[in-house]
């Protein structure tokens, strides 16, 4: 069973989260801190009576757009204990996700907050706080949820689910949005182009496009036509801009190297 903090510096939201929190069997209390300065003093109150304590806390609700301190700033200095609590952050933002997840977040939950979402997030956190070991009780710095450089997670149906990078063929920008495209479809990510760009040019990601963001290792073909650049990804085939025509064609040609071999000078 699991003690909650939920934090929100608006009432009425943190009212109804803490109603939800009560309603679930796997909830034992639930308390509520509508500033990050209170919930950390509350926190820390916990960490210093020990897991066993009444006082203790399991998982803290972050609200991350509050007043001072945010839910990211919280979430990172709590980092900094030894054995922190699990973090779940309940938010009307999408944009977070990723940086959520660097955090170690168990999961990143949308509002308006429905029912069986959050019943979902609770499942989550129990089954990672029983898989600490037992010396350190359910305070213990949460185990990784799988390595979030080697993941990006994607809202679907108000459920977070999480995607290889490896099987994304290419990103394509719509406004501060990128549309994430795999063999199995497509989804859509609060995260500028431009962004993805800079955190995945060590994959293997290039910018062809100001549109478009391309996996080298997914082009299937490069066509040069009266002057027009285009590549083939799958059974899409997207133009390459003059700017980037170059760079491409250069990296395409590159011979192969195996991965431990150092770059010659």
């Amino acid at each position: 069973m699991l003690r909650a903090l939920a934090v929100d510096d608006e009432r009425p939201a943190l009212e109804e989260l803490l109603y939800l929190l009560r309603s679930d069997p796997n909830i034992t209390s639930a308390e509520g801190a509508t500033d990050a300065t209170g919930a950390l003093r509350r926190i820390s109150r916990a960490l210093d009576a020990g897991p066993d304590d009444g006082e203790g806390i399991d998982v803290v609700f972050l609200d991350i757009h509050m007043a001072g301190l945010t839910g990211l700033d919280v979430a990172k200095l709590l980092a900094s204990f030894a054995r922190p609590p699990l973090i779940v952050f309940v938010t009307a933002h999408e944009g977070f996700a990723v940086q959520a997840f660097d955090l170690k977040a168990v999961d990143y939950v949308l509002k308006p907050v429905r029912r069986e979402r959050l019943a979902e997030a609770v499942r989550r956190v129990r089954e990672q706080a029983t898989q600490a070991t037992p010396a350190a009780n359910l305070l213990a710095a949460p185990a990784p949820v799988q390595s979030s450089s080697d993941q990006i997670p994607v809202e679907l149906g108000g459920v977070t689910r999480f995607i290889q990078i490896n099987d994304i063929a290419y990103a394509e920008a719509q406004g501060d949005y990128a549309r994430l495209h795999t063999d199995d479809g497509s989804h859509l990510v609060r995260i500028p182009l431009s962004t993805l760009e800079e955190r995945w040019a060590s994959r293997g990601f290039v910018r062809i496009h100001r549109s478009h963001l391309v996996s080298l290792s997914r082009i299937d073909e490069l066509r040069l036509d009266a002057g027009a650049t285009t590549v083939r990804v799958g059974t899409a085939e997207l133009a390459v801009s003059r700017r980037h025509a170059r760079q491409l064609r250069d990296l395409l040609m590159q011979p192969a190297r195996d991965p431990g071999e150092r770059p010659r000078p």
